[in-house]
C-alpha cells in the first residue's frame, strides 16, 4: 500500500509526542516560572497563564485564525493590564512552554530512527510556544537530524486543517507529494489538511475516518506496515 511512497510528514502531540498540554486546574505554573527566576507573585502568574492558554484554546478551532494564531508573546502583552519588562514576559513564555511539551516515549525514538532508514522524514507541527524547548528536546533525544524539514505554526501562524504548513514541508523537501504520507491523530487538523493539501494521509491514535488511507491504533503498528 505504501511502496509508492518515500517522504513522512509526521504530525507530533499523541503521534509521537504524549502527555502534552498540563495547563489543567490543579497546575502550579509559578513553580517553574520562579525557578528560572521570575519575580511576579504565584497568584499573579498563574492567572496570566491560565488566562493566556483559555484566550488561545478558544482560538485554536476557529477557521478566522487559521492563518493568522497569535503567538503566547502577542497574547500576554494584549491580555495583563500592566506593563511587564520584556524579560518577565520572555520568562512567562518560557513557563508556559514547559507546561505545553510532552514526552517522546523511548519506543516511539525508536521507531523515529527505523523510519528514517527507509523514509525521509518530516513534521508539521501545531504549538502554540516558540519551538526552541521542542528543538532542545529533540536534540537531547537524537531525533532532530532526522527531520529533513519542519513547520512549527508558532513560526508563521499558519494551523492546521490549513493545507499551508504541508505544502510549506512538500516545497522544503522536494518532493511530489503523491509520494509523501502524512501521519497524524487527528481527523480535522490533520487529515483534514492532508485532504486540502491533496496528500494521502493515515490517522493514528484510535481515529477513525474513510477518507484516510488506512487507521492504526498508534504509530508502532503503522510502522509494521511501512
Amino acid at each position: 500500500m505504501y511502496s509508492n511512497k518515500s517522504a513522512l510528514l509526521l504530525d507530533m502531540n499523541s503521534t509521537f509526542m504524549f502527555g502534552e498540554d498540563n495547563f489543567g486546574g490543579s497546575e502550579n505554573f509559578s513553580k517553574y516560572y520562579h525557578k528560572i527566576g521570575g519575580t511576579l507573585p504565584e497568584e499573579e502568574v498563574n492567572g496570566i497563564i491560565k488566562s493566556v492558554y483559555a484566550y488561545l484554546d478558544e482560538r485554536y478551532p476557529d477557521e478566522n485564525y487559521r492563518h493568522s494564531f497569535p503567538t503566547v508573546e502577542e497574547t500576554i502583552n494584549n491580555l495583563v493590564e500592566k506593563k511587564l519588562s520584556g524579560e518577565e514576559v520572555s520568562k512567562i513564555v518560557r513557563t508556559f512552554a514547559h507546561h505545553e511539551i510532552g514526552n517522546i516515549p523511548t519506543e516511539y525514538i525508536d521507531v523515529l530512527h527505523k523510519l528514517s532508514v527507509s523514509y525521509t522524514l518530516a513534521v508539521v507541527i501545531d504549538i502554540w510556544s516558540p519551538k526552541a524547548t521542542w528543538l532542545t528536546l529533540f536534540e537531547e533525544l537524537g531525533i532532530d537530524k532526522l527531520f529533513y524539514a519542519s513547520s512549527f505554526s508558532s513560526d508563521h501562524g499558519i494551523v492546521k486543517p490549513s493545507p499551508k504548513p504541508f505544502e510549506l514541508v512538500i516545497r522544503k523537501l522536494g518532493i511530489k507529494k503523491e509520494k509523501c504520507l502524512v501521519i497524524g491523530d487527528s481527523i480535522r487538523r490533520d487529515l483534514g489538511g492532508a485532504s486540502a493539501a491533496d496528500i494521502d494521509c493515515v490517522l493514528v491514535g484510535g481515529a477513525k475516518h474513510t477518507n484516510a488511507l488506512r487507521c492504526y491504533k498508534h504509530l508502532l503498528e503503522l510502522s509494521h506496515d511501512l
